[in-house]
């Protein structure tokens, strides 16, 4: 039986999700309309209304509705510290281990030259700026434990120590977190143990 064209779209349209194959969606979609049309409704709407909404913050680059996240609009934050993480996900679970008061830039990616990802594709250009604005004083590399993380906190690092003492004082998170390890996935204790212990970098050679 060939499915109807809205059907088959349905399909194609869930399999743009990670981990998500052609008999996985097919399953998807017809456990929507055959047992949750109304919750079906309600993904249809949440997703044309965030991707309607949503941009990225004008100053740390993560999702938000409005021109600064609440985190960069907030007055408590530490501003001369800086956390550079590769993810969203990545500073969500940064905040869930409560031990870290400044501020982020998300890099949306990671480095990987491989996959065509180079320093554009990352906003390394609005890092550098925001880092050396004069307020930040301390940059935090928080980049993952993986080939490529640790490529792009060296890339990063280097860049930043070029700026001598017109730039910020450049450290990374210590090895609490397990190597090849991403930080969605570790738990905050580890991750706070981490951070306290992060050590600094400095030019190589």
């Amino acid at each position: 039986m060939k499915n109807s064209s809205s059907l088959e779209e349905l399909i194609i349209a869930l399999r743009c999700l990670p981990g998500v194959g052609p008999k996985s969606a097919q399953r998807m979609a017809f456990h929507l309309l055959q047992r949750d049309r109304p919750g079906a409704a309600r993904l249809a709407g949440a997703l044309a209304q965030a991707a309607a909404r949503i941009r990225h913050c004008e100053k740390c680059n993560t999702y938000t509705e409005e021109e600064l996240c609440t985190l960069c609009a907030s007055k408590r934050r530490d501003a001369s510290l800086l956390c550079v993480v590769e993810t969203p996900a990545d500073l969500l679970m940064m905040e869930q281990a409560h031990c870290y008061s400044g501020l982020y830039f998300v890099l949306m990616g990671r480095l990987s030259p491989l996959d065509g990802v180079g320093p554009r594709d990352i906003h390394l250009d609005r890092l550098l700026t925001r880092a050396c604005d004069g307020v930040v004083r301390e940059v935090v590399l928080a980049t993952n434990f993986t080939v490529e993380g640790e490529a792009t906190a060296h890339y990063v690092a280097e860049l930043l120590l070029a700026r001598g003492e017109d730039g910020p004082k450049v450290s990374r998170i210590a090895r609490g977190l397990p190597v090849g390890g991403e930080l969605e996935h570790v738990d905050s204790g580890t991750l706070a143990q981490a951070l306290i212990e992060r050590r600094p970098l400095a030019m190589a050679g």
